[in-house]
């Protein structure tokens, strides 16, 4: 009897698991980076930042270190925060221009970059841009300078400050303080739809941004 009792309680964990859309999942890129993978609202987002250093049909992506020469750029590139893979590749992942995004073959197949559209939803269903950033967040200092406001993390998102390669003469900036990932929508010409979030706030920020600029990316599963 307790044998069959045992049994049943499993399949029903397995059950619930299977169909909560809480069941641990992974998705490999073609470095054989691994990414663990989170269902919010009707979306499958990756829970990592986006790490690969060639596109899904294997060509590689020029990894550009000179500041100039990044700031100048008008051609598809990648880097790591401070040009130092080992301390910054495994937490905060790549730093991408919106011309390696715009080329369709950054995510692994079966994922793709995020569009505004998708965003937007993802924001929507979280309560809106005034509340979404704190249920983004990883949760403490970790990564995140003080105060790390609101954060939560209920969704299982795990945002993290991987700042940002400045256009202008290519500097880093605000690691620890700015999350900001491209959208793959373009806002005009020289600009693409980003969004942020902030150490010090508990809202999402949505703008145009330069697309020279180096970002982090986030995939989402296809449909």
């Amino acid at each position: 009897m307790k044998r069959i009792t045992i049994n049943i309680v499993l399949c029903c964990l397995i059950f619930l698991l299977k169909f909560s859309g809480l069941q641990a999942q992974t998705v490999t890129d073609i470095d054989g980076n691994v990414y663990h993978t989170i269902k919010i609202g009707t979306q499958v987002w990756m829970v990592e930042n986006l790490k690969t250093t060639r596109y899904n049909d294997g060509t590689r992506i020029p990894n550009v270190t000179d500041n100039k020469a990044w700031s100048n750029l008008t051609t598809p590139a990648y880097c790591w925060y401070n040009n130092d893979a080992t301390n910054y590749k495994d937490s905060y992942g790549a730093l991408y221009n919106w011309q390696a995004v715009n080329t369709g073959k950054l995510a692994p197949e079966g994922w793709h970059v995020a569009t505004n559209d998708e965003w937007a939803r993802l924001i929507v269903f979280l309560g809106g841009e005034s509340v979404a950033g704190c249920k983004l967040k990883e949760v403490g200092t970790s990564h995140w300078l003080y105060p790390n406001t609101g954060a939560t993390n209920e969704t299982g998102f795990t945002g993290l400050p991987g700042g940002y390669r400045y256009n202008v003469g290519g500097s880093f900036v605000g690691i620890g303080k700015n999350g900001i990932w491209w959208s793959a929508t373009e806002a005009q010409t020289n600009y693409a739809c980003v969004w942020v979030v902030y150490n010090d706030a508990s809202y999402v920020d949505y703008y145009g941004y330069t697309k020279r600029n180096g970002l982090s990316v986030r995939c989402v599963k296809d449909n």
